[in-house]
């Protein structure tokens, strides 16, 4: 199954439509570390993490696991873990995925920049749980909580998302 995220906002899971919040950036054919872009591109589905002490594993097709307070993501370009997971304490610049919010509770790994990673080409691009009031992200997609569990629950290995380029004022994609 191919999903589909519309820059207006839109998921789209075969007839299924859900709202999403996307990065403050806007969406970039050029994403760099740091911009608030959320990477336009197709990119696949790689596991599901969630927060065990706030609720159960999802039901889903795809590979699953537990988070606890020692893991974070690295986002430091100029280090060897960039843009996969490390354990804490770690001294170069990361992502804590223990948050006291609650935006990840539920995280969808995206295989964003990752097979290899590139310095500076962006890291730590999840779905996760939306912020009241669908603020934007720092470049990940976040849903609902029972529409992300509702999505998760169709999807398997193999499965890809593909984030939309805007239309051109022409008519053609950026």
């Amino acid at each position: 199954m191919r999903i589909l995220v519309h820059p207006d906002g839109r998921l789209e899971a075969g007839s299924q439509i859900f709202l999403c919040a996307l990065g403050r950036g806007g969406i970039s054919a050029a994403k760099r570390e740091g911009d608030g872009a959320t990477p336009v591109g197709c990119f696949a589905f790689r596991r599901v993490l969630y927060r065990p002490d706030r609720s159960g594993p999802p039901a889903t097709g795809l590979p699953v696991g537990p988070i606890d307070e020692a893991d974070g993501w690295c986002d430091d370009p100029a280090d060897a873990a960039y843009n996969q997971p490390v354990r804490l304490p770690f001294a170069p610049s990361h992502e804590r995925l223990w948050r006291d919010d609650h935006l990840y509770d539920l995280i969808v790994i995206i295989g964003h920049n990752d097979s290899p990673p590139v310095p500076f080409r962006g890291s730590a691009v999840f779905m996760h749980l939306a912020r009241p009031g669908w603020t934007p992200t720092e470049g990940c997609i976040a849903l609902a909580r029972p529409d992300l569990e509702t999505l998760l629950a169709l999807l398997a290995p193999g499965d890809e998302i593909e984030i939309l380029a805007p239309e051109t004022p022409a008519g053609g994609r950026e």
